[in-house]
């Protein structure tokens, strides 16, 4: 069955976000406060090795950083064209929609939950691949995968931002669902090198997302979206940077 494994990917995230609720509300508040730190460090370690993994290379001198320039032309203009699309205040405007209308009011953190949690699952090469993998050929095993570790990172968010973090399975549904339904036009653009340079920047995001949960929000990450665009696109140069 074709979507199947969106569908997998978002129950892990709902029943992340349930068991994350379940719990959380037995803990206090230096407890979740704790939990949001040791979260925020685990993401930081998520996006800084896959960051890593994309610069460094093993050659006959040792080890090699590289792709710096792509770096910073990614983020650079990424950051031009988010701040543009205004994209990171359009994210929150839609997370306070979703708590009054969700029946949320009370909820302090649920915007930051929301945003934070979205962030963090939707971004990476895994969404992307996993997507076409199951559009194409209706193999749904990277997204089952994936629905296991969002299943964890939610649940944990949860317990300290509260369960605007459950709502991180909406933009999960429509970014997958249409990456799976336009699988066939996405695939030849999906090219090793783009797929690595997606990876590369996308960790990069990840890595900004756990750096404002241990340090307050500080980047405006959403902003910095369109540079996974410009990631693919680059792969595309005819020079490489």
């Amino acid at each position: 069955m074709v979507g199947l494994g969106t569908i997998i990917n978002v129950a892990g995230i709902v029943a992340g976000g349930l068991l994350g609720r379940l719990f959380g509300r037995f803990l206090t508040q230096r407890y979740q406060e704790t939990l949001n730190r040791a979260c925020g460090v685990s993401v930081l370690f998520i996006g800084l090795g896959g960051a890593l993994e994309g610069m460094l290379r093993v050659g006959e001198g040792g080890l090699t950083s590289g792709r710096s320039m792509l770096i910073v032309a990614c983020m650079t203009l990424g950051a031009l064209l988010g701040e543009l699309a205004n994209l990171e205040d359009r994210f929150e405007r839609f997370g306070a929609w979703l708590k009054h209308k969700t029946g949320n009011a009370g909820e302090q953190r649920f915007v930051e939950g929301f945003v934070t949690a979205s962030l963090t699952v939707s971004i990476g090469a895994m969404a992307v691949v996993g997507s076409i993998e199951d559009g194409l050929f209706g193999d749904y095993s990277i997204l089952a995968t994936k629905a296991v570790l969002d299943l964890i990172i939610v649940l944990v968010m949860t317990c300290s931002l509260g369960k605007g973090c459950a709502f991180s399975a909406i933009p999960v549904a429509c970014f997958q669902g249409a990456m799976t339904l336009l699988s066939r036009l996405i695939r030849p653009v999906m090219t090793q090198a783009a797929l690595g340079n997606l990876s590369l920047v996308g960790s990069i995001l990840i890595f900004c997302v756990g750096f404002n949960l241990v340090w307050g929000k500080r980047v405006r990450v959403a902003n910095l979206l369109p540079a996974i665009l410009f990631a693919v696109a680059f792969a595309f140069m005819p020079f490489e940077i």
